[in-house]
């Protein structure tokens, strides 16, 4: 146990280095650029990592409630890491972002405090994976369900394609085709990988124990219900402001034009020089 937490408190930060110092002296970008897309990169692997393995227990696990797989647990403890560091790499962005805008420097209570101000949800989310998920994957469910968690593991097949879509725009490339068809793919990934992950979560074990779905949540034990409860409107809400980002760029006039005056009128941007 304690080897796969060392392994995974080494591994994503250690990776994290390796990418950033990578873009930094073998493609000469800035310390703020390769900081946040080596966050993204590592955040992107890890989901990689994550949905492979969660795709490996799934099949394995012909009795949803009883069958065991090794790496259930083991990728539990080595992913656990990966939530404190990414609140750490999150903050590091941040700060490069608002240095970057402008912002002077100052003591270090003002970046904080607007981080945690900026991504509460996120940050909360976080700890909630590793104080609350993690003991209960590991102990609480009392060895069952590896076929959930497996479930679980796969939500993270739309996070690559979030890491994409902030780095295009990172990069002013929100206008290209390759960000729509990524936007496609984040909103369809999103969707059916974490929106219908937890409805179908109770219709799976509804149909396997032969109860109706509405009973399910009687049956099933609290922490379940409790984790359901507060991470499924999470998903909601992050789906909710994907959507909304979709339309604005569906409805956003092309580069080189502004909207001025009634609705279907057009003119050219000046460059501002």
């Amino acid at each position: 146990m304690a080897c796969l937490l060392l392994a995974g408190s080494v591994f994503f930060p250690g990776l994290y280095l390796l990418f950033k110092q990578a873009l930094m002296h073998l493609w000469g970008w800035s310390e703020g650029d390769a900081a946040t897309v080596s966050t993204r990169l590592v955040s992107s692997l890890q989901a990689v990592m994550a949905t492979c393995i969660g795709g490996i227990i799934v099949a394995a696990c012909a009795d949803i409630i009883n069958d065991r797989h090794w790496l259930t647990d083991s990728y539990i403890l080595f992913a656990t890491p990966y939530f404190v560091y990414d609140v750490f790499a999150m903050f590091v962005c941040d700060c490069h972002k608002h240095q970057v805008k402008g912002h002077p420097p100052g003591s270090w209570r003002a970046p904080v405090t607007r981080f945690l101000r900026r991504d509460a949800l996120m940050v909360l989310h976080h700890i909630f994976m590793v104080a609350f998920c993690c003991p209960v994957s590991l102990v609480w469910r009392g060895g069952k369900g590896d076929y959930f968690q497996g479930l679980l593991f796969m939500a993270e097949l739309s996070t690559p394609f979030v890491s994409l879509g902030k780095v295009l725009i990172q990069f002013k490339l929100q206008h290209t085709l390759l960000h729509k068809v990524n936007g496609v793919m984040m909103m369809l990934t999103f969707f059916f990988c974490r929106v219908l992950l937890f409805p179908f979560l109770y219709v799976a074990y509804s149909r396997f124990v032969g109860i109706p779905v509405h009973q399910v949540a009687a049956m099933a034990p609290w922490q379940c219900n409790l984790g359901a409860a507060l991470l499924w409107p999470l998903q909601l809400y992050w789906f909710l402001l994907i959507c909304r980002g979709a339309v604005r760029l569906l409805t956003r006039p092309p580069p080189g034009q502004v909207s001025e005056g009634p609705p279907g009128t057009l003119r050219p941007r000046h460059s501002g020089h």
